[in-house]
């Protein structure tokens, strides 16, 4: 069943009156089970939550990842709005590590300048917006490393050294190798699980 917010609500997010609006929108969504609302070029965009299959390698993300996470940095995968209101975008990555002191408080959005790292797992949905929308934000915003795991292609591509033209340096590999993690994490990500299999049935 799908969760009604109460009402009334107040957005406090910076950003034009435009992406504000847009906010209080999506906050404002009875969104149904089993879908995620962002804010992807300029609109509100529902999408598939990440099927099951795709928990282990989620999972696996943040298990190899955690012991090299900046001090402080909080990695999951739970669902959380991050938010970039020069870009005018919301997204709810797959797996994240931001500041855990982003999440003291009520707000139902967290600022994506908390981010160390992202992490977008492809769906015959979502696979052009991670790819065209979310990589140029992710990098023209600061976040120091961007996976994309290419769930149709088993690919892996890693992105980093953010600026303000986007990712300067990026490596793509198969499923079934290791790539190495760049600061401020600076270890091995081993990928030899991350293909997913269709359930049976």
């Amino acid at each position: 069943m799908a969760v009604m917010l109460e009402h009334p609500m107040t957005i406090d997010v910076p950003g034009s009156p435009r992406f504000q609006e847009l906010c209080r929108t999506l906050m404002r969504m009875d969104v149904p089970d089993g879908y995620r609302a962002e804010i992807i070029g300029g609109n509100i965009v529902m999408s598939p939550w990440s099927q099951g299959y795709y928990l282990p390698i989620m999972r696996s993300i943040r298990t190899q990842l955690e012991p090299y996470a900046p001090q402080g940095h909080t990695v999951d995968y739970a669902p959380y709005l991050f938010t970039f209101p020069t870009a005018e975008r919301a997204y709810g990555p797959d797996v994240f590590a931001a500041e855990g002191s982003a999440f003291r408080t009520r707000k139902r959005h967290i600022d994506g300048e908390a981010l160390s790292f992202v992490a977008e797992l492809t769906s015959a949905s979502t696979r052009d917006s991670d790819w065209d929308d979310k990589t140029p934000v992710y990098g023209k915003s600061g976040v120091p490393v961007y996976l994309l795991l290419d769930m149709q292609e088993s690919a892996a591509t890693l992105f980093w050294n953010p600026s303000a033209q986007g990712y300067g340096s990026r490596l793509t590999v198969p499923f079934g190798e290791k790539l190495h993690v760049p600061a401020p994490f600076d270890c091995e990500l081993d990928t030899a699980d991350f293909e997913a299999h269709e359930p049976e049935g």
